[in-house]
């Protein structure tokens, strides 16, 4: 698999129109980071689709063409953006907690524990009955065997994965359950009136267009960035009780305004519904049901705003048993098999996960691509509209791709040798230095027209 075929699935999938593909151009080729998967090839394919969507909007708001380029090492500088963001030309951003990693267990099998939450990490040593060190929460973790951990774990609704090899995870419920949905869904959820496309000037493809963005770490907040990057207004709605990671609040902030709303009261979720009313884009990344729960959910919304775009990023997929589990990027390459083939290619002792964040930026990507084809449906039928995305059904895809087995002997990439990808800007938190938009076009350059922002930074309304 290589990038243009790549598109053309996730275009066609979509039902755009492949006349719109002969303006996409590659340049790269896999493998462009140390790993046996194709994750040069996933980042420009859901890249361009992003890219070439954006282009389609300004296409159907005042009929001009553009080109689209994608230089594959550029599109993984984006996949690796929270790795080379820089404050004030300072050290690399811490972004896990030490505790996180793999621990054997005592059947000989491997899992990863993911405690960059507090409250998550706290969860973890309650049920290990050890105290917070690597080395204690080692020898706890060989005290069970790993399948019981993993399932306690997951019962306490905290985070885990048993490593699993590619077959042992296609034999689970879940595999079945994602193998039957496709990479992505579009679905039209309720009749309303036809809408332009943006408000004002078409000056940039999504110039007008209002986004919630109810996401926090990395695939919804891409997916929000993504859109901002084209000129999207894009208001980041956090909880003040909620807890972050500050370099990804920066780095995934760009572009964004961001307030704080408490979703637990009838205030704040009325506050909610109100700026719903006036948006465009609902953007998404709790666990599936959790909102709908709170009178928040895609129908929900379709009556507050009929013509609503409603996107739904998860990390398990929205059906089969584990659809309620919490899952991050890592958890997903530890559970479906790509950290055991990654660590059988290379011949390491434990498991490997992949370079960079791949399925949480695809994901990201393919959330804003889908938010941008349901946008010009919109324009062209009317309707509110659904998408859905999830970071297992994205890592499915790119095993889909098969694998390059001398590709973890790729050279890895430095900050230098991306500088001409970065771009700097002032903020609150300093000179922040970050990778700019990889997709290039050619009427309408992407960028941020706003710097970061700390969370609860701006009022909850539209400007």
């Amino acid at each position: 698999m290589t990038p243009e075929p790549a598109l053309s699935y996730l275009w066609n999938t979509a039902g755009c129109d492949p006349a719109a593909l002969d303006s996409v151009s590659f340049a790269g080729s896999d493998p462009a980071l140390p790993s046996v998967y194709r994750v040069g090839t996933l980042a420009s394919a859901t890249i361009a689709a992003t890219g070439l969507a954006a282009a389609e909007c300004l296409r159907l708001r005042d009929g001009r063409r553009q080109r689209v380029t994608v230089e594959m090492r550029r599109a993984l500088a984006s996949f690796r953006s929270e790795r080379y963001l820089r404050i004030d030309d300072g050290p690399p951003p811490a972004l896990r907690d030490p505790v996180t990693g793999f621990y054997s267990t005592r059947d000989g099998r491997w899992i990863q524990l993911h405690t960059n939450f507090p409250h998550h990490l706290e969860g973890v040593l309650k049920v290990l009955g050890c105290a917070n060190d690597r080395t204690a929460v080692a020898a706890a973790v060989r005290g069970w065997d790993g399948a019981t951990l993993d399932q306690t774990l997951a019962d306490a609704g905290l985070c885990a994965a048993l490593i699993r090899t590619p077959d042992e995870w296609a034999a689970l419920d879940q595999a079945k359950a994602i193998d039957r949905l496709p990479l992505f869904e579009i679905e039209r959820i309720g009749d309303a009136p036809v809408e332009p496309l943006g408000r004002g000037r078409a000056d940039r493809p999504l110039a007008g267009v209002r986004v919630l963005d109810l996401s926090r770490i990395i695939a919804g907040p891409v997916a929000g960035r993504a859109l901002a990057q084209h000129g999207a207004e894009v208001l980041l709605i956090n909880g003040a009780h909620l807890p972050n990671i500050a370099p990804l609040v920066i780095d995934n902030g760009r572009g964004k305004r961001s307030a704080v709303l408490d979703l637990r009261d009838v205030a704040g979720r009325e506050t909610l519904l109100g700026l719903a009313g006036d948006a465009d884009v609902f953007l998404q990344a709790y666990r599936p049901g959790a909102l709908a729960a709170r009178g928040l959910g895609p129908s929900d919304l379709a009556r507050v705003r009929p013509g609503t775009v409603y996107v739904s990023v998860s990390a398990y997929g929205h059906e089969g048993p584990w659809a309620g589990r919490r899952g991050f990027d890592s958890l997903v390459q530890s559970a479906s098999g790509i950290a055991f083939t990654e660590r059988e290619a290379a011949g390491w002792d434990e498991p490997k996960h992949l370079p960079c964040q791949a399925l949480d930026h695809a994901t990201g990507y393919l959330a804003a691509f889908g938010a941008m084809v349901a946008l010009g449906r919109r324009a062209a039928e009317g309707g509110s509209w659904h998408v859905k995305v999830s970071l297992a059904q994205t890592g499915r895809w790119l095993q889909s791709f098969g694998v390059l087995p001398d590709g973890w002997k790729a050279d890895d990439v430095s900050i230098d040798d991306v500088r001409d990808c970065l771009a700097s800007v002032d903020s609150e938190f300093g000179r922040v230095s970050g990778v700019s938009p990889a997709e290039l076009l050619s009427q309408t350059p992407a960028f941020f027209g706003l710097p970061p922002a700390r969370v609860g930074a701006h009022e909850a309304k539209w400007v």
